[in-house]
């Protein structure tokens, strides 16, 4: 082959990749770690733009002199034997300073920034203790006295500091698009993480557990929703509340009844209803933030609607009072807090649209649907004493689970 297709070959071979990266770079990414939207985001972007800079140059240097090198110095037909030489302090002396010029170099916005990243909080901040579970995620606002699970509410323009503790094993906290990752601690080890930062626009961000805890580790994901300062005033005011749902007392007339099988089901809340309440609209979810996990294939619930109030008082009478918290109603501590449940816009740590037909599967076997769940499966392999609910059951408790907004 000659010298002129060798260069053709390797000129293709090269620029199919570069245009590769170039089209990879002119996508948006909603989960990539670049065009940080908080002030600590962008610190570590600044950061990292620059080692890389940095590290290229050093790279084109170093392989722009071993292929000088190899050129000039190449074996040639008739060449001589090239003189022996052993050791060169000049060069090592070389080879040893340059690297340590360009670790000093690195060294100083390197240490800079952690010092500006990792400075306390100001006591004004927003104080929102994050804990990670196998395998959702647990919000708390102290100051507010509200609990949610898997959707954390932020508003924009004033500073929030998370504490990160573990209720099991370690976890690592991690949202692209706002700030970089932080591992999250048991809360026995005494060494609870904190991480804080601005955010400066409203928008849904994805989150992720970065840290590989167990077999649902992938599964481990959540919502981040920044939204305006009225409107998380608003949201913080109906979490306070108790849930919107109220079942009314049972009547157990034959009348009664009768009319409650005749009458239609209640409607859920729409979008502006739920936009009222300071929550994100369902239907205005960025594409990304949708989940698509497919349901498992075989597992169906064959139910003919469901009645909150039924749902209520099987909920009630379950094992769900042992796990979940409902304010007024049970007093759970072992899953996630479902008080305003309804209002948000996924389950199961971010997998599956929070809609009658996933909640009513993941009710009927949450380990089907989620691998590791720890949550037993309601529709099988429990006593009827605590649990075994049949599928309308399950379809009644879907409905007024879905109620609570």
């Amino acid at each position: 082959m000659t010298g002129h297709h060798r260069a053709r070959r390797f000129f293709w071979t090269a620029l199919l990749p570069a245009l590769a990266l170039a089209l990879a770079a002119c996508s948006h990414d909603p989960n990539s770690t670049f065009g940080a939207h908080s002030e600590v985001g962008q610190a570590q972007e600044s950061l990292t733009n620059l080692l890389l800079v940095l590290g290229a140059m050093v790279f084109v240097l170093v392989e722009g002199v071993l292929v000088y090198v190899l050129i000039k110095y190449r074996a040639r037909p008739g060449s001589p034997e090239p003189k022996q030489t052993h050791g060169n302090t000049t060069l090592e002396v070389m080879w040893t300073l340059i690297p340590a010029v360009i670790l000093a170099i690195i060294a100083v916005p390197s240490v800079k920034t952690i010092f500006e990243t990792q400075a306390p909080a100001p006591s004004s901040a927003l104080q929102v203790e994050v804990i990670g579970h196998q395998w959702w995620w647990e919000f708390r606002y102290p100051e507010y006295g509200v609990t949610t699970a898997n959707e954390l509410y932020l508003p924009t323009g004033r500073k929030v500091n998370l504490q990160l503790t573990s209720n099991d094993v370690i976890h690592s906290f991690w949202v692209p698009q706002l700030v970089g990752k932080r591992d999250v601690i048991h809360k026995d080890a005494k060494m609870a993480n904190h991480l804080w930062f601005t955010p400066d626009s409203s928008f849904v961000w994805n989150g992720f557990c970065a840290e590989y805890c167990g077999s649902s580790h992938s599964n481990m994901r959540f919502r981040v929703f920044t939204v305006p300062p009225a409107q998380f005033e608003a949201y913080i005011a109906h979490q306070k509340t108790g849930p919107a749902f109220t079942p009314p007392a049972p009547d157990t007339s034959k009348q009664a009844v009768a009319q409650a099988a005749a009458a239609p089901q209640p409607q859920l809340a729409s979008a502006a209803a739920e936009q009222n309440t300071g929550t994100w609209s369902k239907d205005s979810l960025p594409v990304w933030t949708v989940p698509e996990t497919p349901v498992p294939p075989g597992l169906t619930v064959n139910a003919n609607g469901g009645d909150p109030a039924r749902g209520a008082q099987l909920y009630k009478t379950g094992a769900c009072i042992g796990c979940h918290t409902i304010q007024g109603v049970s007093p759970g501590i072992i899953g996630p807090n479902l008080t305003h449940v309804g209002s948000r816009t996924t389950i199961a740590s971010g997998m599956y649209p929070n809609d009658a037909k996933h909640l009513a599967l993941w009710i009927k076997d949450a380990p089907a649907m989620k691998p590791g769940s720890l949550m037993p499966p309601m529709g099988k392999g429990l006593p009827h004493t605590m649990g075994a609910f049949d599928d309308q059951q399950i379809a009644d408790i879907a409905a007024y689970i879905l109620s609570l907004k």
